[in-house]
């Protein structure tokens, strides 16, 4: 049991880390897009806008989704739900977000085929959170 709320601890500790920096690569990518980005070709501008929105919300959402396992566990023990969810968003978010800036930017064709696996894994949390919600709200 406590290996068990120690790993899930640094599960938790990571997906926090994870969302502070891509929390801050949203902003910091965000600014360019808005001024230096606005020589990229329209298409590339719309990809890219795409890629930064879902990134943004969803790292919001993981924040959310990471308060919620921490505050809502009575015996310090997260819900696999919720960490499952939360790891969920983490994948989403790289598979999808991150394969279009790398098969944007470097022309990388191949990772391209990981971003349908990112939205179904963004999906996918959104519905875990919605059975969290059904069993324990």
């Amino acid at each position: 049991m406590i290996e068990e709320i120690q790993a899930k601890g640094r599960i938790i500790k990571f997906l926090m880390i994870f969302v502070g920096v891509s929390g801050c690569f949203s902003v910091l990518f965000g600014a360019w897009l808005a001024h230096g980005g606005q020589a990229l070709p329209i298409d590339v501008q719309s990809r890219l806008n795409t890629a930064l929105q879902y990134q943004l919300f969803h790292t919001l959402a993981l924040l959310a989704t990471l308060v919620w396992a921490i505050t809502s566990s009575s015996v310090k023990v997260p819900s696999k739900i919720l960490l499952s969810a939360a790891i969920g968003f983490f994948v989403g978010i790289l598979c999808f977000s991150g394969t279009i800036y790398i098969k944007t930017f470097f022309s990388f064709a191949l990772v391209g085929k990981l971003t349908p696996f990112g939205g179904i894994s963004l999906a996918i949390a959104w519905l875990l959170l919605s059975i969290e919600g059904k069993n324990n709200l």
